[in-house]
């Protein structure tokens, strides 16, 4: 094109690029910094679902570098059933079975969610192995990529449960009704998966507060295995701690066992319900905050290697 129509067109372009120039010139977040925004907001389901993978195939390969199958048997394993045989034992000497049998069950499905608070300790495990920068550095969701890389937290989390159940359901004769009580295993999953979420929120604010997370967790865990059922009833407790308990982890899971070793599966279907929401409300949280604590730790620099 020539002429004065070309003219025209040649400087309303020099305009536009001039324009755009200035725009990414003054953008305090730079160029380099929306270019990473756009490719955090179109990975696709396919790209996160490999991340996921890959995430966990190192967790657990890390896991698997402190455990072996035997030494899981013979020193975790123990252990935790050891653990749930000394609270049972405390129902021995009340003379009761149903006392035993409360202990028992609780203490088991407690060890699920135990593991599913562990979760917590991700950062500064993380921080002390020196990969907490890379991990946070990641293109995608951060939480997408300290999420799965723990997550092998719930399978142990499940063995130990229904290990500690089954061999110490048997040591001191409690009834476990055929084929019902397989319906424990999906509800033992649930509650380890409802407990992690809970934890990685945690994690996600422990990213500012070093050194806190064995603290935090034993609180966790005090605080779950006091306020959850796991040795007292919620009927128990005044009505303001008990309302407080229905927003935690393991609370609505633990009914729904105890609800289907009872035969009432109605209960158990409708407290299933709840404890997966109790998960996915924790879950939630996380995904709406822990970008937000990482960047935060970017700019305060807790995101320190040591």
């Amino acid at each position: 094109m020539t002429g004065p129509g070309a003219g025209r067109a040649w400087t309303e372009e020099r305009r536009e690029r001039s324009d755009r120039s200035d725009e990414v010139r003054h953008d305090p977040a730079g160029p380099g910094a929306r270019a990473g925004e756009g490719r955090r907001q179109h990975y696709s389901v396919g790209t996160t679902v490999r991340i996921v993978r890959y995430a966990f195939r190192s967790g657990a390969s890390d896991y698997a570098s402190i455990y072996t199958w035997k030494s899981w048997l013979t020193g975790w394993y123990v252990r935790v059933l050891a653990q749930v045989v000394f609270f049972a034992l405390i129902g021995k000497l009340l003379q009761s079975d149903q006392q035993t049998w409360y202990l028992l069950v609780g203490n088991s499905v407690m060890l699920a969610a135990m593991e599913g608070i562990w979760a917590l300790n991700l950062v500064s495990w993380e921080r002390d192995s020196g990969t907490l920068q890379l991990l946070a550095a990641s293109p995608s969701n951060p939480v997408v990529v300290f999420a799965a890389r723990g997550s092998y937290l719930i399978a142990d989390g499940l063995f130990s449960a229904l290990g500690a159940l089954f061999v110490a359901g048997a040591l001191f004769r409690m009834p476990l009704p055929w084929p019902r009580i397989l319906l424990v295993v999906p509800l033992t999953l649930l509650v380890g998966a409802s407990a992690y979420c809970f934890g990685v929120f945690l994690a996600g604010v422990l990213i500012r507060a070093r050194r806190l997370d064995g603290i935090v967790s034993n609180v966790g865990i005090i605080v779950f295995m006091t306020l959850c059922g796991v040795n007292v009833p919620l009927a128990a407790y005044p009505a303001p701690v008990a309302f407080v308990a229905q927003f935690l982890p393991l609370t609505h899971g633990l009914l729904a066992i105890r609800a289907v070793l009872a035969g009432d599966l109605g209960t158990a279907l409708g407290q299933a319900a709840l404890e997966a929401a109790v998960g996915l409300g924790w879950l939630g949280v996380c995904l709406l905050t822990f970008s937000r604590f990482v960047r935060h730790g970017r700019r305060d620099g807790s995101l320190e290697y040591a």
